[in-house]
Formats: C-alpha cells, sequence, structure tokens
C-alpha cells in the first residue's frame, strides 16, 4: 500500500518506485512448524515436545521432509469500513484447517495490511475472522501500515496491538517472544525435523526494532531464518524484483550480515515478483513479494503455499483462493473462474534449494562416520567386500586415492567365509584403468571406493574375481538372497559403456541347461547397465528354466546410489535408493544357476570372455543368502 496508510494503493510511478511499486516476485516458500518456545530476545530457549507444537488442527506430522507454508498477503479490502466481507478469508482459514494434515501446513503467515483504516470495527471483524484458527493451526501476523496510523514499532498503542499483540499468541507454543513495543514478534517451529525461525516484523522497523530482531537471531544461531515484513521490495510487470527504499534498509542493518536469512516474504506492493540476491556469506536470499488485493474480490482471500521438499532439495510454490475453489466449477461466475487459480511464472513455481549446503554455515550437518565390518555383517552375509584398509589384504597399505590398485591385490571378504577377491586387468588394461577413491555414499559403511575406468577399447578395465575355490562360486541361493552394491556413474557420461556389468557369475545359461534366454553363451546372473543407463538385472533361476530381467529407470550420473536385488525365493524386487523399481518381472524365480565359476565385480562376462569393464565407481558389496527388507539394508531406508 502507500505511505499514508488512509489512501488506496495507487498505479506505481517508474521514477518514484516507493509510492505503489508493484511486488517483486514472490518465490515459493513453505516452511516451519512448532518445537521451541523462548521468551524474548536472548532469553535461554526452551524446548517443547513437537505434538504440542503443532498447535492444534488437524494431525501435522513435523518429522516428515515434506511441509508447507501458508502466506497470505493483504487482505485490507475484505476489512474496508461499511464494505467489509469476513467470509473469503474465513473460507480460507477453514481451507487450511481441513487441509493442515493432507498437505501437511505447519505454519500461516500474514503480511500485513490486514486492513483498510485500522479502524476498531475493521479490526474487531478481522480478529473474529482470525478466531477460526486460533489454536488449530500456529501463525504469525504484523502491522502493516494500513493496520496503524504512521509512525515506527515506537508508535505506542494502538487498535492493531490491542487485537494481534503479543498476548494473542502467549498460548501459540510455537510462538518465542516479541519485542518491547509489542509489534516485532518470531515463532520458532518444527517441521521436516528440524526447526526455524520466523521474524514477524512491523512496516517500519526501527533502530531498536532492528536491535531486538538482532537479539533473536543471536539467541538462535543455528536455525535458518524466515524474515516476513510488510515493506521490503517492489517488482515490475515482467515480475522482476528489487528492494525498496525501507527494504535497502532492512538488507544493509538485518539481512545481508546473517546468513540464516534465506528467504524474505513481503506483501504491500503488486504485482507479485521475486529475485535472489547475494548475502555477506556469497549465499542466495530469496526475496518474494506477494499481493493480489488488486485481484478480483480483493484477491478473495488468495493464499500462496510454500511446499518444502527437503529430500528433493525444491520449494514448490502455487496461489489459489480457497473462497472459489470450494464453489461447483459449473457454477463460479467468469471473474471467479479466473481467479480461483493463477498459474503465471510469479505465481506458479519452483526453487531448487540444496538445503544442506545452503545452511551448512551455521548448521552444518556433521558426515556420517565410517562403520565398521562387524556393525553391518548379518549371520545370513554370505559376502562383504569394501575399499578402505580394513578390505584389503596384508601389504597392500592404506588406500590412497589416485594411486593404481595392481594386479595381485586381494580384496578380503570380511564376512569370514572365505569369498576373497583378486585384482586383475582385462586385455591390455593399463594401471589407470582401477584406482583407489575416497569417493562414497553418504550412508556407506566404508568411505571409500574403487575407480573403474572401463571402456570397450583395448584398455579395457579391471575385474574382482573370486578365486576358484570360492563357496559363492557354487551357491545356489534358493531360499533366496540380497545384493547391495553402491555405484556412481561420472558426469560427464562419456564414450560407449553400452551393457557394462557391474558384478556377475561366470558360466554359460547354456550349460546350466537354460533354454529361454538370449543367447546360451550368457552368463546366469548379471548387474549392468544399458545404453540408456537402465539398471539391469538378469538372472538365470536355479530351479526353473527361466531368466526374468528387471529394468529401472535411467540412472543419474555424477551421483551415488544404493542398488539392492531382492530375491525371496519365488520372485525378484530390484530398488534403487530404497525404492522399488517399475519393472520387476511377476516370473517365478528361485535361486541362481551358478556352475562353480567364480563372482565377479566390474565387468559382465560372455562366453566365459569379458569385452569391458565397469566406468565408474563402486563401494561397498554384500551379499546375504536372505531376502532383506529396505531397512535391513547397508543404508537402511524406511
Amino acid at each position: 500500500m502507500t505511505d499514508d496508510p488512509l489512501r488506496t494503493h495507487q498505479p506505481r510511478h517508474p521514477e518514484n518506485p516507493q509510492r505503489g511499486a508493484a511486488p517483486g516476485r514472490l518465490q515459493r516458500r513453505s516452511l516451519l512448524q512448532a518445537a521451541l518456545v523462548a521468551p524474548a530476545a536472548g532469553a535461554a530457549a526452551t524446548l517443547i515436545d513437537a505434538p504440542a507444537a503443532a498447535g492444534g488442527g488437524g494431525p501435522f506430522d513435523p518429522a516428515s521432509p515434506r511441509f508447507a507454508l501458508a502466506v497470505l498477503p493483504d487482505t485490507q479490502y475484505l476489512f474496508d469500513a461499511d464494505s467489509s466481507d469476513p467470509e473469503p478469508l474465513k473460507a480460507t482459514f477453514r481451507y487450511l484447517n481441513q487441509e493442515r494434515r493432507d498437505a501437511n501446513i505447519a505454519f500461516m503467515t500474514h503480511l500485513g495490511d490486514i486492513t483498510e483504516h485500522g479502524s476498531e470495527h475493521e479490526i474487531d471483524l478481522a480478529s473474529d475472522a482470525f478466531r477460526t484458527i486460533d489454536g488449530r493451526l500456529p501463525y504469525s501476523v504484523l502491522a502493516g501500515n494500513h493496520d496503524i496510523r504512521g509512525g515506527d514499532d515506537q508508535r505506542g498503542d494502538s487498535v492493531y496491538l490491542r487485537a494481534f499483540g503479543p498476548h494473542r499468541f502467549t498460548d501459540t507454543p510455537t510462538f518465542g517472544g516479541a519485542s518491547p513495543d509489542g509489534y516485532n514478534s518470531y515463532h520458532v517451529l518444527r517441521a521436516g525435523g528440524r526447526d526455524w525461525l520466523i521474524l514477524a516484523l512491523d512496516w517500519r522497523a526501527s533502530d531498536t526494532g532492528l536491535a531486538w530482531a538482532q537479539g533473536v537471531i543471536d539467541a538462535h544461531r543455528t536455525l535458518p531464518v524466515i524474515l516476513t515484513t510488510h515493506d521490503l521490495a517492489w517488482a515490475d510487470d515482467a515480475g522482476a524484483a528489487q528492494l525498496s527504499g525501507h527494504g535497502q534498509r532492512l538488507w544493509d542493518r538485518l539481512i545481508r550480515d546473517n546468513d540464516q536469512v534465506f528467504l524474505t516474504l513481503n506483501g504491500h506492493y503488486w504485482p507479485p515478483g521475486r529475485t535472489t540476491l547475494t548475502n555477506a556469506a556469497g549465499r542466495d536470499v530469496h526475496v518474494h513479494i506477494a499481493n493480489y488485493q488488486d485481484r478480483y474480490y480483493g484477491g478473495a482471500g488468495m493464499i500462496r503455499l510454500y511446499q518444502f521438499d527437503l529430500v528433493r532439495n525444491v520449494i514448490d510454490v502455487e496461489t489459489f483462493a480457497p473462497w472459489f475453489l470450494t464453489r461447483d466449477p459449473a457454477k463460479r461466475t467468469p471473474l471467479q473462474a479466473e481467479t480461483v487459480e493463477l498459474t503465471g511464472p510469479v505465481d506458479r513455481f519452483s526453487v531448487e534449494v540444496d538445503f544442506a549446503a545452503r545452511f551448512d554455515g551455521f548448521a552444518p550437518v556433521p558426515p556420517a562416520a565410517p562403520r565398521p565390518p562387524v556393525a553391518v555383517l548379518r549371520h545370513t552375509t554370505v559376502g562383504y567386500w569394501r575399499f578402505d584398509s580394513a578390505g584389503f589384504g596384508a601389504g597392500t597399505g592404506s588406500p590412497v586415492t589416485g594411486n593404481p590398485v595392481l594386479d595381485g591385490t586381494v580384496v578380503r571378504d570380511l564376512s569370514g567365509n572365505g569369498n576373497d577377491l583378486t585384482v586383475g586387468r582385462i586385455g591390455a588394461g593399463t594401471a589407470e584403468t582401477l584406482t583407489f577413491s575416497d569417493e562414497h555414499h553418504s550412508g556407506q559403511p566404508a568411505h571409500a571406493s574403487l575407480r573403474f575406468d572401463g571402456g570397450k577399447g583395448p584398455d579395457r578395465g579391471a575385474i574382482l574375481r573370486a578365486g576358484p575355490d570360492a563357496p559363492i562360486n557354487s551357491m545356489k541361493f534358493r531360499d533366496g538372497y540380497t545384493i547391495e552394491a553402491f555405484v556412481k556413474l561420472p558426469d560427464p557420461y562419456q564414450g560407449d559403456h553400452a551393457w557394462m556389468g557391474i558384478l556377475s557369475w561366470e558360466g554359460r545359461s547354456g550349460d546350466a541347461g537354460k533354454t529361454t534366454g538370449w543367447s546360451p553363451l550368457e552368463c546366469t546372473c548379471s548387474l549392468n547397465i544399458s545404453p540408456e543407463r537402465f539398471l539391469q538385472y538378469v538372472v538365470y533361476a536355479d530351479v526353473q528354466d527361466a531368466d526374468p530381467t528387471s529394468w529401472s529407470h535411467a540412472l543419474p550420473p555424477g551421483r551415488w546410489m544404493h542398488l539392492a536385488v531382492v530375491n525371496g525365493s519365488e520372485q525378484t524386487v530390484v530398488y534403487v535408493d530404497g525404492s522399488k523399481i517399475a519393472r520387476n518381472p511377476t516370473q517365478p524365480s528361485t535361486g541362481i544357476a551358478t556352475l562353480g565359476l567364480p563372482f565377479v565385480i566390474g565387468a559382465t562376462s560372455f562366453d566365459l570372455s569379458y569385452g569391458q569393464g565397469f566406468y565408474g565407481w563402486i563401494g561397498d558389496v554384500r551379499i546375504t543368502a536372505k531376502a532383506l527388507r529396505p531397512h535391513q539394508f547397508l543404508h537402511p531406508y524406511g
């Protein structure tokens, strides 16, 4: 809105962006939940239980990595003297209450200008509407220029403060405290398995108010911060945002030097927009503007839902009006249908945020420590191979990243079952085709791997091969089995590596009496990569004359993956990163038709010979004579 709280929003003047400037682009955000309560700034924080911190309403899961933050901008035209209509806002609040569980909504934040004139009549109507979510969904509010009669946060008493001051939130478990003047507040929420801090600042925070806000941040030094205020940035008609005059002051005095602030939300201006600024630590700060009061019915209580996904490292944003959403589509008027949902690039979008990397400057996630072999050996473990110092035979020494793994090197079977593997080159493979590496999957027991540089040329790769008398060569696995491996493909993925093998058993399927397969010269069991980077698991069953084959999606290069092949003695299911792939055959498959020939890591044989080696990294490999569940994998899931 304009600087005069009694005047309506005026069109933005290019020469004076501070008056009525269109809101800067809003980025999709969604965040927060309840968990930590603290008194005012500088006081000690007190941890409370997550269920209580949810703030009532429908069940909310604070541990889920997917949750939402509802953002409600300027509602002033719904509370405008004798033309007020609270029903759209009440409909929005009813929607949030009803959808809290399904959308996992952690919190709602209002961006100011609740009312048009800040009169007692308007404030009373708005206060009554907010009772729809009191005790059901935790939320924050802040004063916009239309809610008060000028001045900064030292203005003293107001109708707004009497209705929406700190006393309203004393029973809200997320409420952390307020500045002495009552116009600035903060909440600490638990969502996505961690705590988050929301700062709600008056539309004109004084120096005293900014000092209070800094004290709150200082008292919560490991929490990511979402800063909400009414006037921070404006946007042009294309949605490109820039700081307003007051926003520049907030940036210079508070935001820039506090790396914890990663997202800011404001209303006041339209059109909506967004931008990304770089703070003093060289990290991104997302600046978003949301305001829909210029839309039909004063925005009709329209909300932004910021849907955080900490697994995908993305925030998905959508904008819609629940008041119209609940109506029969066939009965919506043209303007209602036009306003029910906004799908333009500043209203519906996704923002990629590597949360761990963005927050590591103030809340680093400690890397998992290596786990000793004994921690992952089960009584049904047949073979376990890893490539740190524990995995190699005497005389190898400590593996040094980049050094070749020489032919004849022994990789010990740490299960104690005598299935040691010996390193050898394929064809004219050079020393560089197999080297030590300290790269590893974050959930891998050993923090080491082998880098294979195989291909289809004369220097084709290297293999790790079981000895002729190793028990694993002849095991039939009729009672089931689980084969696990950590794998990473290079990025960029260069050259022709079609049908390269990760691991296999030598032995021709025809010699095992199998007639159903692609070729009688094919080996009896192998885990391979297709030309499209699809994972292929093909097994000739020991009992049936069958070769059921599983196919995954295209595996991404440049990322560590955990692969698992699980057979319960009847059929096989393949998992990638704990997720069952789609193309697992239902064809019966009991055991593996092994022929006493070697088990191999690093290639797949055809007619008892090798045409190429693996290209990429292989970490820990474990084979268990039992079908395991995902929570029992080397990297547990679920």
